[in-house]
């Protein structure tokens, strides 16, 4: 089984992002989910994202990646959305990662380093026409790591949906959310 360091979206810790972390749970994987805002939930990705620009995106992901410190290496580093910085700075830069599941968003490889590690595999799950995925330059940029990096799949699910594996969420849904978590479990048991 798989230990997994799990970073929250620009809402904060909703009830369906630790709904997906107890998922993982049932299946048997230990889950860690550091809470990045101290508490705050937003109704409002804008809401949330003005929050973590005014709190600063770097402390954010500073946050996340001072929450792996005590872990052990081997761990699979997720992130939804916002989450997927601090996710993918440790994918990218701590040694004995054992996999990335970048939900909802991805970065330029170049943000954190030149290369994408040749031993770590990752996922990345968005929908094809989520404005927040495709309009912002994170699906280019998941374009690129795909096409850099040895062990890489982009998974590309009808609809617009930002959001869409968080079941508390407007944007739920659960089609491709079932489809999402197994993917995960599957990359999980691999990992």
């Amino acid at each position: 089984m798989a230990e997994v360091l799990l970073f929250h979206h620009a809402l904060g810790q909703t009830t369906g992002f630790l709904a997906f972390a107890e998922r993982l749970r049932r299946a048997g994987h230990t889950v860690h989910t550091p809470d990045l805002y101290d508490g705050r939930v937003f109704d409002s990705i804008d809401d949330g994202v003005a929050f973590a620009r005014e709190t600063g995106f770097e402390k954010i992901i500073e946050r996340g990646v001072a929450s792996a410190d005590g872990l052990a290496d081997g761990l699979v580093y997720c992130g939804f959305s916002l989450g997927v910085l601090s996710a993918q700075k440790l994918a990218q830069t701590r040694a004995g990662a054992r996999g990335a599941l970048l939900l909802h968003g991805c970065v330029p490889v170049r943000m954190f380093g030149p290369a994408w590690p040749a031993d770590v595999p990752v996922q990345i799950h968005a929908m094809d026409a989520d404005p927040w995925f495709v309009d912002e330059g994170d699906l280019d940029a998941a374009r690129e790591l795909v096409a850099s990096a040895a062990k890489a799949t982009l998974f590309l699910y009808p609809g617009s949906g930002h959001l869409f594996a968080d079941s508390s969420r407007p944007d739920y849904d659960a089609a491709a959310a079932a489809l999402l978590i197994q993917r995960v479990l599957d990359f999980l048991a691999t990992a």
